[in-house]
């Protein structure tokens, strides 16, 4: 048996695009949606007011390998490690820094949700927010959907316009960024919130007809990004985890409550990729809830492993002998 081995954020770069990202998480999804992908559904710690400890993680059948991540948020910055194991022994085979491996992970499921969820012909993207995933996540809507145009919004004029500046020069879109949250919303057929918001900025009728909605920044219960009744307009609403926005939503939760028939209006993200599902012609409002979960990890750690494995790289990590403890009253 080969020695684990320690992927680093480099590696990971130089080893994945977000296409391949994109295309990993769509056979994950559809493993899950065959009954062969299981999800260990995510919990938190918080301390200190906003600093939070996740876990998530997954197994997918017939793949050996189960994978868990976790990392620390603080005011001061995270590291997420994503730890590969053995399915069938339990070993470790390989633990990968999971920072650029996250933010794959979350633009790619909002490109997956576009793909199935937005117009066909859609053209025109809202980008709200333009914290450190907002690249990502504006690459991955121009994966499925090629942007003629884009307007960035975030109350820090500054960050919209840096942010219009590196979507204009990595993308070559056409970028600006927009004066107020209504400029930026206007005519726009994708929508994508990433934020840390605490109260609901997007309105019910604040959205064009057609519009599709990627819901990404609000992933615990103190954070939200738009009214719960906005949740009545949509068409078809989607989750990667419908246990987890039934956890941790407050959006979802002050929406539908106990209410087991309205949570059926939610369905989970990997049916509709399952089916090849397309957005309805006579929907008025999609909307994708996104909070991460570990199949999505998982999806992509397969695929770095096996690539890594190929190229050669990662550094080994010396297989861990046993001992028993020492039992003793001093």
């Amino acid at each position: 048996m080969s020695d684990p081995i320690w992927i680093t954020e480099q590696e990971v770069v130089d080893l994945m695009s977000l296409p391949q990202a994109i295309g990993a998480l769509q056979n994950g999804l559809r493993q899950e949606a065959a009954g062969k992908a299981i999800n260990m559904v995510k919990t938190h710690a918080a301390w200190d007011g906003h600093s939070t400890l996740h876990a998530i993680g997954a197994v997918i059948e017939g793949r050996g390998v189960a994978g868990t991540k976790t990392w620390a948020h603080t005011a001061r910055g995270a590291m997420p490690l994503l730890i590969l194991i053995d399915s069938n022994d339990g070993a470790v085979l390989a633990i990968i820094e999971a920072f650029a491996l996250g933010q794959m992970r979350t633009g790619g499921i909002s490109g997956v949700a576009t793909g199935v969820m937005a117009k066909a012909d859609a053209a025109r993207m809202a980008m709200i927010g333009a914290g450190k995933q907002s690249l990502t996540q504006i690459a991955a809507v121009n994966a499925v959907r090629p942007l003629a145009h884009l307007a960035i919004w975030s109350p820090t004029p500054a960050n919209r316009e840096a942010l219009a500046q590196a979507a204009s020069e990595a993308l070559g879109i056409n970028a600006v960024a927009a004066a107020t949250l209504e400029e930026a919303l206007d005519r726009a057929d994708v929508v994508t919130a990433c934020t840390r918001a605490t109260t609901p900025f997007l309105q019910r009728d604040m959205l064009a007809p057609g519009t599709h909605l990627n819901a990404v920044g609000a992933i615990l219960p103190d954070r939200v990004e738009f009214a719960t009744d906005l949740l009545q307009r949509a068409t078809v609403i989607a989750a990667d985890s419908v246990p987890q926005i039934r956890k941790h939503s407050r959006e979802f939760l002050n929406a539908f409550g106990s209410d087991e028939t309205a949570w059926t209006r939610v369905r989970p993200l990997s049916e509709l990729v399952a089916a090849e599902a397309s957005r309805p012609a006579d929907a008025d409002l999609t909307i994708f809830k996104a909070m991460g979960m570990g199949i999505s990890d998982l999806s992509l750690g397969l695929v770095l492993l096996e690539s890594a494995r190929k190229a050669g790289v990662g550094r080994p990590i010396p297989r861990p002998g046993r001992a028993r403890p020492r039992l003793t009253n001093r």
